[in-house]
């Protein structure tokens, strides 16, 4: 199957899946676990996908994304997800405090319709505002 294939299955999944989906949760399970699994991540491999992964900022102890993705024992992607129905434009920020604690190259910002990847191309180990590819 090729690229564009699997894109079209997985549109066609949101499509089907999307109004029964009432939680964060339900579209992580739903939408990007199955987006992760065609990008080549093990999803249920606890030495390659983390959920829940701390970042702490500062003083603020306990923050955590939703998921970090790691290669030799680091992270090097941060995900932060949203509810499907939720606009990600009031969550950059979010993502952007994340990254700033990490030594990840990669952030992604979605609610499994909408992927928003980030890089630090402007300036090292700080987020651009901007995503390099939606």
């Amino acid at each position: 199957m090729d690229f564009k294939d699997v894109v079209k299955q997985l549109s066609e999944r949101v499509e089907k899946l999307k109004d029964s989906l009432i939680t964060e949760e339900a579209t992580k399970n739903a939408l990007i676990m199955p987006f992760l699994q065609v990008m080549g991540y093990d999803v249920f491999d606890p030495h390659e996908v983390v959920p829940e992964y701390t970042c702490d900022i500062g003083t603020k102890k306990g923050e955590k994304i939703d998921y970090a993705i790691f290669k030799d024992g680091k992270p090097i992607i941060l995900i932060e997800c949203k509810h499907w129905n939720q606009s990600l434009t009031l969550h950059d920020n979010q993502l952007l405090r994340y990254f700033h604690v990490s030594n990840a190259k990669f952030g992604l910002l979605t609610n499994g319709i909408i992927y928003r990847f980030y890089t630090d191309l402007l300036l090292p180990n700080r987020m651009d505002e901007n995503p390099f590819w939606k």
